[in-house]
Order: C-alpha cells, then sequence, then structure tokens
C-alpha cells in the first residue's frame, strides 16, 4: 500500500529497518512471535517522539543488535502493513528501510533478552540468499513448520538489490 492509499483516519506508526548486508551476502533477521505467525524481518522499530529516521535506525540497531556507529546507506524499500497491533496503539506500520553495509557480527542486544521478547523478538541470526530463498519455497509450498519473511517478497527484492544494485528511487516491497 502507498502512502496516497492509506486512509487519513488510520494512525500509522512510523518506523525504520536496516537491511544489515555483509559483504558474503548475510543478512541479519530477527525472528518476531506473534499469537497467530511467526515471522523474520529486519532489525530496526518505531520512531520515539522527535526522532528522524536516522537517529531511530542507529538507537535501534544498538538495542536489538548491540551495533554502534553503524554505516546507514541509502533507503532503499518502504513497507506498509495496515494490521491493528495487538495492544490497539495504531493501525499499521510504514517502514522506511535502508541498506546497512557490515561485515558480519555477532548481536548482542544492549536491552537484553527479556526487553526483546517483550517486544515479540525471540531469536536473531544471520541468513544466506540460499537459505532465504528455500525458507520461501517451504512457506509458498504451505509446509506447515516454515516461517515466512516480512515483507513477503523479501527474497524476490533482495535478489533485485544484490542483481541490480541500489535502486534510483526507494521501492514499495508490499506487505
Amino acid at each position: 500500500m502507498t502512502d496516497s492509499a492509506t486512509p487519513a483516519d488510520l494512525r500509522i506508526r512510523q518506523a525504520v529497518r536496516a537491511l544489515l548486508l555483509t559483504p558474503d551476502s548475510e543478512v541479519l533477521l530477527v525472528r518476531f512471535e506473534f499469537p497467530t505467525r511467526h515471522v523474520w524481518a529486519l532489525p530496526g522499530g518505531g520512531l520515539d517522539p522527535g526522532e528522524d529516521h536516522l537517529t531511530a535506525l542507529h538507537r535501534e540497531l544498538a538495542e536489538e543488535t548491540g551495533l554502534t556507529n553503524a554505516n546507514v546507506g541509502p533507503h532503499i524499500w518502504t513497507r506498509e502493513h495496515v494490521i491493528p497491533f495487538l495492544d490497539g496503539s495504531y493501525d499499521g506500520q510504514r517502514d522506511q528501510i535502508h541498506l546497512v553495509p557490515t561485515e558480519r557480527f555477532d548481536p548482542v542486544p544492549a536491552i537484553g533478552w527479556e526487553q526483546m521478547r517483550a517486544e515479540r523478538v525471540h531469536e536473531m541470526r544471520w541468513w544466506t540468499v540460499d537459505e532465504i530463498s528455500s525458507q520461501s519455497q517451504r512457506v509458498a509450498a504451505g509446509v506447515a513448520t516454515a516461517v515466512g519473511f516480512a515483507p513477503v517478497a523479501f527474497i524476490d527484492v533482495l535478489q533485485q538489490l544484490l542483481s541490480r544494485g541500489v535502486p534510483s528511487a526507494p521501492l514499495d516491497t508490499g506487505v
């Protein structure tokens, strides 16, 4: 959904996420657990009052992964998901996603795992493109144990980025 398609009365949370990408094309993902679904997604989160996207991304990366002084690259993707938050605070979220080239590191959340779990994050791990592709195929085939990705087309936009490079304007990834 694009900005122009969002009804004005919806409460859409502004958020920022990072595509942490190593020279070997590994991607760091976090696993969210919701009551009806588990999903692998990019690290990041909502903007605090008065925060801009870059300030929020640096804060989120430090809190969730322990990565400080990240070399934040361009805004490459945008994702909007209209779905009521479990706590009723928002009707959806709009993510601004930045490319963050990095060396592989051992992620350790500065806020600790108790707080991460309170935010529904239960795991972090590095994924190869082949692993993401294989898991995406399992999800598409309806394998009951398969855990999906957010965005759903993650493997497609990732492969496009890797083959074509950074887009001239941020791409809408879809839900």
